[in-house]
C-alpha cells in the first residue's frame, strides 16, 4: 500500500490547475497516443524512480510539475524504495490519470482522513483515505 498526506495532494492537484489556466490546459499522459483522453483536472500516479503523484497542468518550455512521493517509495528518504515500486506498481515504468473532482469528492467525503492511500492487487488499483494518528 503507498499513502500520500492529503493536504499535499490538494497542493498537487491546486498546482495542475494553476499551470492548466496560466499554459493552455491539461498535458495528455498517454504520450500523444490518445489525443484528448484524460487531459481534464487531475494527478498523475506515476511509477518511475519510486513512485509519486504529479500535477497534470501544460507547463512553460523547461519548468517542472509538481511532484509528491508516496511516503513508503521516496527515493530520497528509503533507501528500499525499489523494493516497494516492484511489490506495489511493478517492475515496469507507467503512468495512471486519476481524475481531480473524484479525489476531491473522496476527500471531501473523510474529513477525518489525513493519506489518501493507494493498494493494488493482480486485477485492481484502490484508493481510499485513511486516518493516522
Amino acid at each position: 500500500m503507498l499513502s500520500f498526506p492529503i493536504a499535499s495532494v490538494r497542493e498537487v492537484i491546486a498546482r495542475g490547475l494553476t499551470d492548466a489556466q496560466a499554459n493552455g490546459g491539461f498535458r495528455n499522459p498517454h504520450y500523444g497516443l490518445q489525443p484528448g483522453k484524460d487531459e481534464t483536472p487531475g494527478i498523475w500516479l506515476v511509477g518511475d524512480h519510486g513512485i509519486y503523484l504529479m500535477s497534470n497542468g501544460k507547463l512553460p518550455e523547461g519548468a517542472r510539475p509538481m511532484v509528491l512521493y508516496a511516503d513508503e517509495c521516496n527515493p530520497r528518504s528509503n533507501d528500499d524504495w525499489f523494493t516497494v515500486k516492484r511489490s506495489t506498481y511493478g517492475g515496469d515504468d507507467g503512468i495512471d490519470f486519476l481524475d481531480a473532482e473524484q479525489i476531491e469528492a473522496m476527500m471531501a467525503a473523510s474529513p477525518d482522513a489525513t493519506h489518501l492511500c493507494i493498494a493494488f492487487t493482480p486485477d485492481t488499483m484502490q484508493i481510499f483515505m485513511v486516518e493516522r494518528p
